[in-house]
């Protein structure tokens, strides 16, 4: 199987961001919030949103199975209260999980948390056991910085998170390291803040000892890992300098990267620094980068075709970023998918 670990539901009937900018214009006036029964969305009308984007282009591009949550921008956890994030992600949660169900070979829902700046991360912890235990969600989306780009939550490593790595081990499923929407016009949401937002929470495991509170505890970095990669030769030394294991050690037991990493060098690079035990394949297909790459003549975000052409990969070693990866990061997805002979 082709497993994509990292699909969003970019292409979601417009009526959902119409709801939602009725709800952003009411936070000067709560009485004139709408009701999250006033979205009225068809199974239909959700069949039409995938069959001609993202399912069309998974059978063109030859994946077979997306982990699909919320779009990421659309998070924006800094936008209201505790309250505005929690009708806002229940509602995008069970689009998600209507999709799932709706084509259950394809997809499989992963869930958007509630978060809030300045708020306990428990509160969120209602709606990860509803989508864990009611819609079959095999993973949840964490962002780091709910304050969209001002950072103003404490580091990954901090006890605050520890509500939800708790619950995260209790089910054994993974998070993946995701802001939303950046309001610090230094930087531009998809092209800085979501790079930056990988690089600094691989740094902040790095200078923690996270992993021995939560030796099971499993984040996915998305984006190739932003800079990390790259700059791994720094990141060792860092870690040297700081009197930590060597990284192998230290974090890969408990850190995976994805291949939503737009040209061949780049997949390259990726595939020769990480080991392969670490990299799973996704795309972010239909999301920040959706033209064609005029060297190519292919889409940027066909990453398939990059996996294919390295000479780093051996076809077993294929196999493991493809599938055997994915299935054992997301145990609950191993599972789901077993059960029905897969």
């Amino acid at each position: 199987m082709i497993i994509d670990v990292h699909g969003h539901y970019t292409t979601a009937p417009a009526a959902l961001g119409a709801w939602r900018d009725l709800q952003i214009a009411a936070l000067k006036n709560p009485s004139q919030a709408p009701k999250a029964s006033d979205l009225k969305i068809s199974d239909d009308e959700l069949r039409e949103s995938i069959e001609t984007n993202q399912l069309k282009l998974m059978k063109q591009r030859g994946s077979d199975l997306t982990i699909f949550s919320p779009r990421a921008s659309f998070m924006a956890h800094h936008v209201g209260d505790f309250n505005t994030s929690s009708t806002w992600a229940a509602i995008c949660n069970e689009l998600c999980f209507r999709v799932a169900e709706l084509f259950p070979d394809h997809f499989v829902p992963a869930a958007m948390l509630p978060q809030s700046p300045g708020v306990d991360p428990a509160t969120c912890i209602p709606e990860l056991v509803k989508c864990v235990e009611q819609f079959g969600n095999v993973g949840i989306n964490l962002n780091p910085d709910p304050s969209g780009g001002h950072w103003t939550s404490p580091p990954l490593s901090d006890r605050h998170w520890y509500p939800i790595y708790e619950k995260m081990v209790e089910y054994d499923i993974p998070a993946m390291i995701h802001v939303s929407t950046s309001c610090n016009h230094c930087f531009h949401t998809t092209g800085a803040h979501y790079l930056n937002a990988d690089t600094t929470a691989f740094m902040q495991c790095l200078t923690s000892d996270l992993f021995k509170d939560f030796p099971t505890l499993k984040f996915l970095i998305p984006h190739g890992g932003g800079a990390v990669p790259y700059h791994w030769g720094r990141f060792r030394g860092l870690a040297q300098e700081l009197k930590k294991p060597l990284l192998s050690e230290h974090l890969l037991n408990n850190i995976f990267f994805d291949t939503c990493v737009y040209h061949q060098p780049g997949i390259d690079l990726l595939t020769k620094v990480i080991p392969v035990k670490n990299i799973l394949f996704a795309s972010e297909m239909i999301g920040a980068v959706r033209g064609i790459d005029p060297e190519t003549g292919h889409y940027y975000d066909d990453t398939k075709r990059y996996v294919e052409a390295t000479a780093n990969l051996s076809e077993e070693e294929r196999f493991m970023v493809y599938e055997g990866n994915a299935r054992r990061v997301f145990p609950r997805l191993d599972a789901a998918l077993k059960a029905k002979g897969r």
